[in-house]
């Protein structure tokens, strides 16, 4: 079975892409490898990620006609697009990026994988959808009408048009709300690999929101064995949803939408002690207020998931965090 993996050479797409291979799948994967961050890391994550059954091609979603020869050449059975333009706070410097990315781009997917028969698309959303939601845990049957950034705007916006092609075409669409993701070959511009290289460079780290701020960090390998799972799972049509009362995580459409979070919010402070605890090494703090488009908390319910695989994510903060520092001073050669 081939399967098309967008964004590739990003976090959660090299770690899933090296899954699938292992599993012995053949992956297609493709990404701009743009300089959003150091392309080097993307380039390098490739390197990990090499397998005779994988090829690679440098694309961006928003050049159609790529896409449609992508689509040509491959005929891949399953798309899994986790490409798009990242971050929050990037998105109150350069919004334009997200519509080109996350909009334009994520409609040539939609109209490739109906046009190519694509038996399955899966497709990254983002806790961020819940925006001013204050109702915990968030739940993929409360409303999420209330954004408060751009980005978050975006994959509500693709929650939105995966319904449309689910309703129109049969296609059926998974979402993905992923929470506060981290672990071995992470973002550069995340808090737990921007925390660590201040922490060891002796450096002050920002700490949002006085501190306050509660996240539900989930590790990558418990995210990557919820899509692992979820992949051989087309979602069906709910025989039982009710337009007079509309559940917004299902849908008469084969269409679902899944919080993938460790379901154990941590506070931001707890964070950074295992941080410290692991490098052996006090921050310095500089606090500050909360960011505009950020949220004060995120708590993942993680019911629906764990129905739908017989599968919750696990992995304790202490582990993840330990497992990501010695990746980072491996990486890095860094000595302490």
């Amino acid at each position: 079975m081939k399967i098309l993996v967008t964004g590739a050479a990003g976090f959660i797409g090299s770690h899933l892409s090296k899954r699938l291979l292992n599993e012995g799948y053949e992956v297609i994967g493709i990404d701009n490898v743009n300089d959003y961050y150091d392309p080097k890391l993307k380039l390098d994550r490739l390197e990990w990620i090499k397998h005779p059954n994988f090829r690679f091609e440098k694309v961006s979603l928003e050049d159609r006609e790529r896409i449609n020869y992508i689509f040509t050449e491959y005929k891949p059975t399953i798309v899994v697009n986790l490409a798009a333009q990242a971050g929050v706070r990037y998105s109150l410097v350069n919004p334009h990026a997200y519509i080109d990315s996350n909009i334009v781009g994520f409609m040539n997917i939609l109209e490739a994988c109906r046009r190519y028969n694509v038996e399955h698309l899966i497709y990254a959303s983002s806790s961020s959808v819940y925006g001013a939601n204050t109702k915990m845990p968030f739940s993929v049957h409360d409303n999420v009408d209330h954004p408060v950034s751009l980005y978050a705007a975006t994959k509500k916006a693709n929650e939105l048009m995966a319904h449309t092609y689910s309703h129109l075409y049969g296609l059926p669409t998974t979402g993905l709300r992923f929470f506060t993701v981290y672990g071995p070959w992470g973002r550069p511009d995340m808090a737990l690999f921007l925390f660590t290289e201040a922490i060891i460079n002796g450096n002050p780290i920002k700490v949002f929101n006085n501190g306050n701020m509660m996240r539900d960090f989930t590790y990558i390998d418990d995210i990557v064995e919820s899509m692992y799972r979820l992949i051989q799972r087309k979602p069906e049509p709910n025989l039982n949803w009710d337009g007079k009362n509309p559940d917004p995580g299902t849908s008469y459409a084969p269409y679902r939408v899944y919080n993938i979070g460790n379901s154990n919010p941590v506070n931001l402070l707890d964070f950074i002690t295992a941080i410290e605890e692991k490098l052996g090494i006090k921050a310095k703090k500089e606090f500050l207020p909360l960011q505009a488009g950020d949220v004060p908390a995120t708590y993942a319910d993680v019911e629906d998931l764990y129905k739908e695989i017989n599968f919750k994510p696990q992995t304790s903060i202490k582990e993840g965090v330990s497992k990501f520092i010695d990746w980072y001073l491996d990486y890095y050669g860094v000595k302490l």
